[in-house]
């Protein structure tokens, strides 16, 4: 048996049960039944109505999935009045009782239909909006659904005036019966037995108002959490979720505008990044057409940095620092990583000799030049942006560990992870390939040089990394070559 069919058979039951006192609080008629004569045609009445409601349930799937519970709520109501006419119309025939007591049959009835065709209807878009989370469908709301200001305000009004009319139907009743009570019993009694009936009806409201309530709170939350969720994750940048559609109202909208300007800033988002790394390309492009150094040589330093960030994120110390889009920005921006030297004189950058000690101060000059450019051009951009790594690996990826490089004599980790990593893909790429002033080494002595820099030149931390990833750097370095 399903959530479903247990929560409207327990409905169905508590109401025949509820209504079966009710009936005895408010009608004297009713009340002059025998137990059997009063609860037999309620249970015959509910049970073929709960019957006929399993029968027509099924016939809900075949309707639009956004009308499903505004369905579920008529068809309850519905049977409801049909339950409370058919025991009106039984109460007349077999045991003539007055037109009022009629009334108070059809409107009791009804108002406990009421309550609980609120609750089930509210259940059933709970379970629809749970299937469509999992299946990751949505619904498409109505463009202009009916207003759930006014949902509340009718709820209210209803909720109010059916507790003071039964309240007040409980009261006259009990008021003729305090009239016309037997003499002999106490007046103390009667008006505690009195009270007793109006909190018990109280009570009884209250209850299903709550009721109500709280599934109204449940289904809410299920889209505050899903809308929240959602949000979260493109305030981190994250774009790749959207908003469950759950519901046929306002927050169905909210959910639909919101998975709208997701896309938008997808779309948005797709371009900007189109369009740094064109940005990337033409600047690397733009150093190349000024230096010795070739595009196989910007492809292998990125893609040497990748697998070093990659793989040393597996180290706790790191694994923050190194979060996908950390690494994806450093792979972005390490083509930038000599963009200064578009800034050093053509006799030096493209001397194929030994520069002097003169020459060579001018050259160890373009860290800070393309730094200093990288800044101007990031301005307000925040630090998070590429430029900003960018800037960092151009300043610093001639810094050395042992705090002997430049252009600042940076020493351990007052280098930035970015320049560390950029300084062992930049040597490496050097040692293997052949330049105007040496022959291309090995992978085994570029390696053995490497090794030489340890606590020196390089990071410890970054050589047992590249140890690990050796056979990696070698696929690298064929896979462009140049």
């Amino acid at each position: 048996m399903n959530s479903t069919l247990i929560r409207s058979t327990g409905h169905y039951a508590l109401a025949a049960l509820i209504f079966a006192v009710y009936g005895i609080n408010v009608c004297p008629f009713i009340e002059s039944l025998s137990l059997t004569a009063l609860l037999a045609p309620i249970l015959i009445m509910f049970c073929l109505a709960l019957l006929a409601r399993f029968s027509l349930e099924q016939k809900l799937s075949n309707v639009e999935l956004k009308k499903q519970a505004k369905h579920q709520f008529i068809l309850d109501l519905v049977l409801f009045t049909g339950i409370a006419l058919a025991l009106a119309g039984y109460n007349k025939v077999v045991h003539n009782f007055p037109l009022e007591s009629e009334i108070k049959v059809l409107l009791g009835i009804i108002i406990l239909g009421f309550f609980i065709s609120c609750d089930l209807s509210l259940f059933r878009e709970f379970n629809i909006g749970t299937a469509l989370k999992k299946s990751n469908r949505h619904l498409t709301p109505d463009n202009n659904p009916y207003p759930l200001t006014k949902k509340f305000s009718w709820f209210a009004t209803i909720c109010l005036l059916s507790i003071v009319f039964v309240v007040v139907l409980v009261i006259n009743k009990d008021l003729h019966w305090l009239i016309n009570r037997d003499p002999g019993i106490d007046l103390k009694m009667a008006k505690a037995y009195i009270l007793g009936e109006v909190i018990f009806v109280i009570c009884v409201m209250m209850a299903y108002v709550l009721l109500i309530i709280l599934s109204y709170s449940r289904n809410l939350k299920a889209f505050i959490s899903t809308q929240n969720c959602v949000l979260t994750q493109v305030t981190r940048g994250d774009l790749s979720s959207q908003v469950a559609v759950i519901s046929n109202d306002e927050f169905g909208l909210i959910a639909q505008h919101t998975n709208v300007m997701i896309s938008a800033l997808t779309e948005q988002s797709r371009e900007i990044n189109l369009t740094r790394d064109i940005c990337i390309l033409s600047l690397a492009t733009l150093a190349e057409t000024r230096d010795n150094e070739t595009g196989g040589h910007i492809m292998r330093t990125q893609n040497y940095v990748k697998a070093l960030a990659l793989e040393l994120r597996k180290n706790p110390k790191y694994a923050a620092e190194l979060d996908d889009y950390s690494i994806e920005l450093l792979f972005k921006s390490a083509p930038l990583h000599d963009i200064g030297k578009v800034g050093i004189p053509d006799s030096i950058l493209l001397k194929p000799g030994k520069l002097t000690d003169e020459e060579f101060s001018i050259m160890k000059q373009h860290p800070q030049i393309g730094a200093d450019a990288l800044e101007r051009a990031k301005g307000d951009s925040g630090g998070t942006s590429f430029l900003s790594v960018a800037r960092d690996i151009s300043l610093t990826h001639h810094e050395k560990w042992d705090g002997s490089g430049y252009p600042n004599g940076l020493r351990e980790e007052k280098i930035p992870l970015s320049g560390r990593l950029m300084a062992l893909a930049d040597v490496y790429d050097a040692l293997i390939t052949k330049r105007v002033y040496k022959p291309a080494f090995s992978h085994d002595k570029a390696k053995s040089i490497i090794i030489e820099g340890n606590g020196s030149h390089f990071d410890p931390t970054i050589i047992d990394v590249f140890l690990k990833l050796e056979q990696r750097f070698v696929e690298i370095a064929l896979e462009f070559k140049d």
